[in-house]
């Protein structure tokens, strides 16, 4: 294998040969800033997945200094985010019972599962298999999820026992249980999320005002959960407010992340595969999405199919070292790209220095209260949620609206799993249905130019004896028919001579549309109608010449639609007319014009054709 071949599936050969000293400083201090952040949020993502809180910890240093040799983001950071977290836990809590040994090594077989995934469709070249998740189904789930995400973590806020993992069985538990809140938690809880708050918006502009400069106010800011650890965590220790009802994370083992095999029964993966699948599927829209918007703000690129491998190799990595599912995270992101980040290398050094807080710093965290793990987690999960969304798109397409509406309610009325299946399935449909009903216009020629427009929208000239019509979507065996209909419903008791069919936004013929075109040139043939074509896309135009229906094509295809009506209405010895919208029912699609009736309609002759565009 040739150095290039090596280096489009090692990115790490690509990037590391130019790498410098002044790389290394913007890397270092990037790696720095975000170990910072990653310490609590580590931490709190493992809660949320029901996981031991190292468990997070261990999520991040792997499967980082993986990312770093086989992904070609420069900014990227990968590790649990809340959205894998919350379907980890949808996952793996129907085939374990959370707290058992059990229910950690499902969540390594998750982790495989989802890695395998990954690298197979990097392999296949299935990056593109993401597009179906359309942005609204996206917008929805991810928006569902934030406010599942929020609820769940009222019972730590308070200190009591809810469950569930839908909406209903959320609000359920926490109604049954709310009058047995626990003051001291509440306290805790509450006082660390306002100051969350307060960090996230507030406190860069007041150390902005106090004369810190843009940079350091942005370090303390990205600190601020560090200190509100560390704040709550002495007041825990000092007041001994375990005592008093306050769940706080305990012991948390002290050294490097462990080797672990993930176990891999039948039955095990079995009940995981499609979980896995969603997750994978999921975690990779979500981590491209990031990876794109800020390779291009350096005017980078990044390579979808492999970032496939890179994440799956980040999920194979955490499954063999203790962690759990992973994928590139928005906010860790966005900070490491803010703080300079030039390579993956940064996400390196994350590592080391997650490794040095793995074993030097977990005994420090034995009396860090869970409100505070929820409180960061609350948090971070309001940035997600997106209501605004739901207007947006009833204002513009009430297809998409019905896709985020539906994908929003049944995740949050049934979980994650069904919210997001639904969601997918009903943009296809909806894709679909639109597809099947393609836009079809009539179209005459603005005067004075060589633009044809639709009758309904324009002042055109129009000539009575062609029918010039504009099929604003490929022709395939859902909407070819559509088409036929419309024009035999057009032509019938018009004095229509020549069907003229504008195929510029035709980008393919599929052979049922083929098929539909054949039996509409015979049925207009006995009508004594020619039919023609113009503008048809080259690729196109090559699949037609290899079958016998431009042989038969009783009209001519013509290079431009101008051409086609210039020689036709020299041919028709008609007149034009100008038409207007006031000229045509109100049916868009249907209406049928008042033209005066003709039925002496000579055969046309066969000219030689043009060959497409």
């Amino acid at each position: 294998m040739s150095p290039r071949s090596l280096a489009r599936y090692l990115p790490i050969l690509d990037w590391g040969r130019r790498y410098d000293r002044q790389a290394l400083s913007s890397d270092l201090l990037a790696a720095m800033i975000v170990t910072i952040m990653l310490v609590p949020q580590s931490l709190a993502y493992a809660m949320l997945a029901v996981l031991p809180p190292e468990t997070g910890i261990y999520a991040s240093i792997a499967p980082i200094v993986l990312y770093a040799v086989f992904g070609t983001s420069r900014a990227l950071a990968v590790g649990p985010v809340a959205v894998v977290s919350l379907m980890t836990a949808a996952a793996i809590g129907t085939v374990a019972e959370q707290g058992t040994a059990g229910y950690v090594a499902a969540a390594l077989t998750l982790a495989l599962l989802s890695g395998a995934f990954l690298v197979l469709m990097g392999v296949l070249r299935l990056g593109f298999l993401a597009n179906f998740l359309s942005h609204p189904v996206i917008a929805g789930f991810i928006t569902a999820s934030g406010l599942l995400i929020a609820i769940s973590q009222l019972k730590h806020l308070l200190g009591i026992p809810a469950r569930g993992d839908t909406l209903p069985e959320m609000v359920a538990s926490l109604s049954e249980h709310v009058g047995e809140a626990n003051l001291w938690t509440l306290a805790i809880g509450a006082t660390a999320t306002a100051f969350l708050l307060w960090v996230r918006t507030g406190l860069k502009p007041a150390l902005l005002r106090l004369g810190l400069s843009a940079g350091a106010a942005g370090v303390v800011t990205k600190a601020g959960p560090v200190a509100a650890v560390v704040a709550t965590t002495l007041l825990a220790w000092a007041l001994g407010l375990s005592e008093r009802g306050v769940s706080i994370v305990g012991e948390v083992p002290q050294g490097l992340p462990p080797l672990t095999m993930p176990p891999l029964s039948l039955d095990l993966v079995t009940a995981l595969a499609v979980p896995a699948l969603l997750i994978s599927v999921i975690g990779f829209v979500e981590s491209v999405s990031v990876a794109q918007t800020l390779a291009a703000k350096k005017r980078q690129r990044i390579v979808p199919d492999q970032e496939l491998i890179g994440l799956g190799a980040a999920n194979i990595g955490a499954s063999f070292t203790g962690g759990m599912p992973v994928t590139g995270g928005f906010a860790r992101s966005v900070v490491n790209f803010d703080a300079g980040a030039e390579t993956p290398a940064a996400g390196a050094f994350t590592a080391i220095g997650l490794l040095v807080a793995a074993l030097a710093l977990t005994p420090l965290l034995f009396f860090l209260p869970q409100a505070t793990l929820a409180a960061t987690i609350i948090v971070a999960v309001l940035s997600l949620v997106d209501l605004g969304i739901l207007r947006r798109a009833w204002a513009y397409s009430k297809a998409d609206f019905a896709a985020v509406a539906v994908t929003i309610l049944l995740t949050l009325g049934f979980g994650v799993e069904a919210g997001v299946t639904a969601g997918v399935l009903l943009s296809l449909a909806l894709y679909l249905y639109k597809a099947s009903r393609p836009h079809i216009a009539e179209v005459g020629c603005v005067p004075g130019t060589e633009h044809f427009r639709n009758i309904r929208r324009h002042q055109v000239e129009t000539d009575p004896a062609i029918l010039s019509v504009r099929i604003d979507e490929s022709l395939t065996f859902f909407n070819a028919r559509v088409l036929e209909d419309w024009i035999l419903s057009r032509i019938a008791g018009s004095p229509v001579r020549h069907v003229v069919l504008m195929a510029s936004a035709v980008n393919e013929i599929d052979f049922s549309g083929l098929e539909t075109l054949e039996e509409l040139n015979h049925r207009l043939k006995d009508a004594g109608i020619a039919l023609h074509l113009s503008e048809v896309k080259g690729p196109v135009m090559d699949r037609l010449e290899r079958t016998t229906f431009l042989r038969d094509l009783t009209g001519r295809v013509f290079l431009s639609h101008f051409d086609a009506m210039r020689a036709l209405g020299r041919k028709s010895g008609r007149s034009r007319r100008r038409m207007t919208a006031r000229d045509w029912p109100s049916d868009r699609n249907q209406g049928k014009p008042h033209a005066e009736q003709d039925q002496s309609i000579p055969r046309p002759r066969q000219p030689p054709r043009d060959r497409g565009l």
